[in-house]
């Protein structure tokens, strides 16, 4: 299994984000430069971001995106979750109705807890915890 390209960027993002949580609003354009992402595709991530809660953007000329909670309180889970709509090992996980198998399917409970192993990681680790390079619990 691999997390998408949205995954991966918008964690840089939010990084990104964190690493400057001290100083106020970071504009896109600066994030972009730094991690090397275009601006719309970061415009892109930001929406479902924002729509969780984990990012709010400050207008004017010192404008730009801030995280609404400091960086030790926001999970790589909660983030994952956020850009991918959840990351489950197969779809009979969160929605067993979709398989006409679930039911008797002999590995649909190791994908079940192989899914719960990765979710229990990513909620263990902060992004303070990343940026600080303290994530090795």
């Amino acid at each position: 299994m691999k997390l998408s390209t949205r995954s991966r960027y918008g964690t840089r993002l939010m990084l990104d984000l964190a690493s400057h949580y001290e100083e106020g609003p970071v504009q896109m354009g600066e994030i972009a430069k730094r991690e090397d992402i275009s601006v719309k595709y970061l415009e892109q991530l930001i929406i479902p971001l924002k729509k969780n809660g984990f990012v709010k953007s400050v207008r004017g000329p010192k404008g730009g995106h801030v995280l609404t909670r400091h960086p030790r309180d926001i999970t790589m889970g909660e983030v994952v979750r956020a850009l991918e709509g959840g990351i489950d090992l197969t779809v009979c996980i969160e929605n067993p109705g979709e398989c006409t198998r679930s039911s008797r399917c002999a590995a649909r409970g190791l994908w079940e807890e192989t899914s719960k192993v990765m979710y229990d990681k990513l909620d263990s680790v902060t992004l303070l915890e990343l940026i600080e390079g303290d994530q090795a619990k």
